[in-house]
């Protein structure tokens, strides 16, 4: 059987769902710095299909649909945009090393710490706490002129649109449809990472074909939708219903089986149990703004929209009997600095990847609504399995190619 770098001479996009058994969905919550996690858990991933299909193996290859909030919009743009070979222009394994390189110079970090916070304070009140130019700058540097419909497969971002109250879903489906949706991928990652109070809003406009503008007033997608997986799932479905030629079958919720569902955190201060009501009560606009080194109202609003979508959906799969189609790896045992969003320190950030590569050994693990704490819901390891994934991945893939009345000799984009 040809190695995958062979067929990827034929071949560049992952066959349409209708050629397969499963709808394959990447999903990746918001997290700022924390994103870090989350690419540790990628890289183990691609390693692991790299040994079943070669080392040109990229996740961009195995999963219909990549979404992600925020850093996780980042991330789900890394590994989606098309380089000057029509490849992804990361690999998974490049995320931690551009973060690494990068975060410090995104979020400065002051040299005197108790004057630093007292500066943060007086910003609070002022304007964001970072300014968002460096981060602008290397993502348009990185990205180009990219839009949505050039990604390598199907991602959907989630914004907020402060002018208009309501979600901005940023949908490569959509970008088909529509030729105002079809952003710059730069106006779209940016957009979805500007966190309130950390930093500033983005506002930027597109053109229909017919020379209509479009204006988007854009802040994170993670005061809607941290964890959009469940965001992905529904434009999905959504696209079944309507007739998209990439699904052709129907979907009964006896069959949401066929989806699988792979759901990266980037991890959580749960367990370090650090606001109390006692003391909450006492809060004021500012307090709220900036506590305990870091946002509460922040804090709250990303923490709860991330576990809610968790439960739904592993409720949703266990009583369907397709527990195995979701796998969620998230920890909540993060405690201070490392729990934080922009504490961009070597230290710091050299203990995320070590957070990430232990969190692979950990038990596959459930929320549990009553505790609020991650439980482990049974033997495995979550880097076992991601084991298990990869393998269905590859074999979903070899599936398609068979299936598929075009075979090896595919060229463009399913539509």
């Amino acid at each position: 059987m040809p190695s995958f770098s062979q067929m990827e001479r034929a071949r560049s996009f992952l066959q349409s769902p209708t050629y397969g058994n499963l709808v394959t969905v990447l999903s990746i919550d918001g997290g700022g710095i924390r994103g870090i996690i989350p690419g540790t858990i990628l890289s183990f991933l691609e390693s692991e299909l790299q040994k079943l299909d070669g080392e040109d193996a990229r996740l961009a290859d195995y999963f219909d649909v990549i979404t992600g909030t925020s850093t996780g919009g980042l991330v789900t743009a890394m590994l989606t945009t098309p380089d000057e070979n029509n490849r992804p222009l990361f690999s998974a394994k490049d995320i931690n090393a551009f973060y690494l390189e990068h975060c410090p110079k995104i979020f400065p970090q002051d040299s005197a710490p108790l004057i630093g916070e007292a500066v943060d304070m007086v910003k609070n009140l002022t304007g964001p706490k970072y300014d968002g130019k460096y981060l602008h700058n290397i993502v348009k540097e990185k990205l180009g002129d990219k839009r949505l419909n050039d990604t390598l497969t199907n991602v959907i971002i989630p914004t907020f649109d402060i002018k208009r109250l309501q979600p901005t879903i940023f949908s490569s489906y959509e970008a088909k449809k529509k030729s105002c949706v079809d952003a710059l991928l730069s106006d779209i990652c940016i957009a979805t990472s500007a966190a309130p109070t950390y930093l500033p809003a983005h506002h930027f406009e597109t053109k229909t074909s017919t020379g209509e503008t479009r204006e988007f007033h854009l802040i994170d997608g993670g005061v809607a939708a941290n964890n959009p997986a469940l965001v992905a799932i529904n434009e999905v479905t959504t696209e079944i219903h309507q007739g998209n030629s990439d699904f052709n079958f129907s979907m009964r919720p006896t069959e949401y089986g066929r989806f699988l569902v792979v759901s990266l955190g980037t991890g959580s201060a749960k367990c370090e149990e650090k606001y109390h009501a006692n003391d909450v009560a006492k809060w004021g606009l500012l307090a709220w703004l900036t506590s305990g080194g870091s946002c509460p109202l922040i804090d709250v609003f990303t923490q709860a929209s991330s576990d809610m979508v968790d439960f739904h959906l592993a409720t949703v799969f266990q009583a369907l009997n397709c527990e195995k189609s979701y796998l969620r790896i998230q920890d909540d045992t993060l405690e201070k600095t490392v729990s934080s969003v922009d504490i961009a320190t070597k230290e710091n950030l050299d203990n995320l990847v070590k957070v990430g590569e232990k969190l692979l050994k950990k038990p596959v693990s459930r929320v549990n609504m009553d505790t609020g704490a991650l439980e482990p819901a049974h033997q495995s390891t979550n880097e076992e399995a991601l084991v298990r994934i990869a393998r269905i991945l590859s074999r979903e893939r070899k599936v398609r190619e068979t299936q598929s009345p075009h075979g090896k000799a595919v060229t463009s984009k399913p539509n």
